[in-house]
């Protein structure tokens, strides 16, 4: 499996060759078990020491960075949060990157200064995950506004979770996108639980796509356990924004298989909960979809998995070998000596 920037998909399957649209299913399959196999990696790394700090699995949710960011090219942006190797991965930043970030070590996508909750890479304009609840959401305008000042044709995706519907960075943000006909993605993940907080607890009104509809913009609810239907209304979206209508808001309604974070002890859900949405796992679905329609096999789908498994294997193994920044870089991008900048730069 490659790591080099994806390259967006055609807008639609609809039309084309069999053979093509079962190829690119298999693309789409790869991609989520690389996220599958590298999470439940960083299950063991954290687990065994080898990775510190908070850590935010996006297992059971591959279905939406991997279907979002099929609609996306080179010349788009993402914004992330903190849950968001899935993310990074999909928009095309190497394995061993990302994976030498986790173990901050000085290989890592952003030098090993950012670890799990900040994965940057410029030149895939993957700005960042953001460790604060709806933190992104300005930034994404920003780059948005950015973007249509100079008059380019580039989309500003932002991932955020449910919980930054409790945010004033939210309502902000998708009133000035309108306002302003913002190029502007809103891609809510809405994984039922803010933390540990559900989110019929939280809001008189759940029905996330309705909310954001009502500030002007074209919003609706996926199943975003079907990464074809999280494709579909991404493609439809990007397409609405890239025709100058403005911001978009897709509610993508999913579900994480593990704690918020690994220090979570997860008493706030019920077993019973977890294992009916198990029953839905995006992973299982498109390859059970596949294997109906005859374009995909055991042997096949064993040698996709091999291909995943290895290359996070590959990452480990590079990140482990990898060197930490030393004591005499610490303070390097921190603070600048008297004379570095000149004046008025």
């Amino acid at each position: 499996m490659s790591t080099n920037q994806r390259k967006p998909a055609k807008p639609s399957r609809r039309g084309t060759h069999q053979d093509a649209a079962a190829k690119h299913q298999r693309d789409l399959l790869a991609f989520m078990l690389l996220i599958r196999h590298f999470e439940e990696r960083c299950v063991e790394l954290y687990s065994a020491a080898r990775i510190r700090g908070f850590v935010h699995l996006y297992i059971g949710e591959e279905a939406v960075a991997v279907g979002v960011l099929d609609a996306l090219g080179p010349a788009d942006s993402v914004v992330s949060t903190y849950r968001e190797h899935g993310h990074a991965l999909a928009r095309g930043v190497p394995t061993d990157a990302v994976m030498a970030e986790m173990y901050g070590k000085t290989t890592g996508c952003s030098r090993g200064r950012g670890g799990s909750m900040h994965l940057f890479d410029v030149g895939r304009r993957f700005f960042g995950g953001n460790a604060i609840v709806a933190g992104g959401l300005p930034l994404a305008a920003g780059l948005a506004l950015a973007e249509k000042m100079r008059g380019g044709p580039g989309v500003v995706c932002c991932f955020f979770g449910d919980g930054a519907f409790a945010e004033g960075e939210f309502h902000e943000t998708a009133n000035l996108a309108v306002l302003w006909g913002l190029p502007l993605l809103l891609a809510c993940e809405n994984n039922l639980y803010a933390m540990g907080t559900p989110l019929s607890v939280e809001h008189g009104q759940t029905d996330l796509a309705m909310r954001a509809a009502s500030y002007g913009m074209p919003a609706w609810a996926v199943d975003g356990m079907d990464v074809l239907a999280v494709e579909d209304a991404a493609h439809r979206a990007v397409g609405g924004i890239r025709a100058g209508h403005g911001p978009y808001f897709l509610e993508l309604r999913t579900y994480r298989f593990r704690a918020h974070s690994m220090y979570d002890p997860d008493r706030y859900r019920n077993k019973e909960e977890i294992e009916r949405w198990r029953t839905r796992d995006p992973v299982v679905l498109l390859t059970q979809r596949m294997k109906s329609a005859g374009d995909l096999n055991d042997e096949a789908y064993a040698e996709l998995d091999r291909r995943a498994t290895d290359e996070v294997d590959r990452a480990v193994t590079a990140a482990e070998a990898a060197p930490v920044e030393s004591v005499g870089d610490l303070l390097r991008y921190v603070t600048t000596a008297p004379g570095d900048l000149s004046e008025g730069h």
